[in-house]
């Protein structure tokens, strides 16, 4: 099984969105349920997100590589979509 890392805050909106979209992604495409997420709470776990470069949440890793960091222009399309792509990513790798 694949993993990637997904790090978030409970607090942050797009976080949420990205939770979201996860769920509709999964359920569109079962594959993409074959991708381990690793949810990963900055606040609660600072010492792993001070290992990764990235500036915003939700973040998403694989491999020690960024494949998407959400930035506030984003809408949920915008989110979903990267998600899908960073999954296929995943999936091809």
């Amino acid at each position: 099984m694949k993993e990637i890392e997904l790090f978030y805050l409970a607090s942050c909106p797009y976080c949420r969105n990205a939770r979201r979209a996860i769920e509709e992604l999964t359920a569109e495409n079962p594959a993409y349920g074959d991708i381990r997420i690793n949810w990963i709470e900055e606040s609660e776990q600072p010492e792993i997100a001070e290992q990764r470069d990235y500036y915003s949440v939700p973040t998403i890793f694989w491999n020690g590589e960024k494949l998407y960091e959400a930035h506030f222009t984003h809408s949920y399309a915008d989110i979903k979509g990267r998600i899908q792509s960073a999954f296929d990513r995943v999936l091809a790798g």
